[in-house]
């Protein structure tokens, strides 16, 4: 199993997300978690091109600081919405022999939805743990509304295993599904 963290830029990842602190909380968590335990931590950087606050070498790109890889630690960089959509990671995961992928980050509607469902297809086990992907209130909808949408209803049974923080935690703990 890994661990992927999709686009917690310093753009994107402030106190207007959904469970702003609840989110950041558990996915420091879920690093620590994973590093203490050999698990391989994975980020993943999302490039929207010149002139955006996501712009690849800006302020904005950079991985939110709670949240720093570690020296050894892959980054992958990609310009749309799946990670798995011409990264490397792909490649990368498949030469490993992964077979489980457990995912946080953001946006929940975007790239953590365009991954999972990717990851799903590609024919990986993903996993993605409670309050640990967020999003931003839009016009349809708030971004709770959001959050629930895709995690109690879209992903579970279908595309992923979503389980509790607990659960997640024991994941990375044992090494074991």
């Amino acid at each position: 199993m890994v661990l992927l963290v999709v686009d917690t830029q310093k753009a994107i990842t402030n106190s207007e997300l959904y469970n702003f602190d609840l989110f950041v909380s558990h996915v420091g968590e879920l690093i620590e978690k994973a590093r203490e335990n050999d698990t391989e931590v994975i980020f993943v950087r999302h490039d929207d091109g010149i002139g955006s606050e996501l712009e690849k070498g800006s302020d904005g790109f950079q991985i939110f600081e709670g949240f720093q890889p570690a020296k050894n630690e892959k980054i992958f960089d990609k310009n749309s919405n799946s990670a798995f959509r011409n990264t490397g990671l792909l490649e990368y995961l498949r030469q490993k022999n992964e077979s489980k992928v457990m995912i946080v980050g953001l946006q929940t509607e975007y790239c953590i939805d365009a991954t999972i469902k990717a990851g799903f297809e590609h024919g990986f086990k993903m996993i993605v743990p409670e309050n640990t992907n967020s999003t931003f209130d839009n016009r349809f909808m708030s971004a709770e509304k959001t959050y629930r949408y895709y995690n109690d209803f879209i992903w579970k049974e279908r595309y992923a295993r979503c389980v509790s923080f607990g659960e997640a935690t024991e994941l990375l703990i044992s090494g074991k599904e």
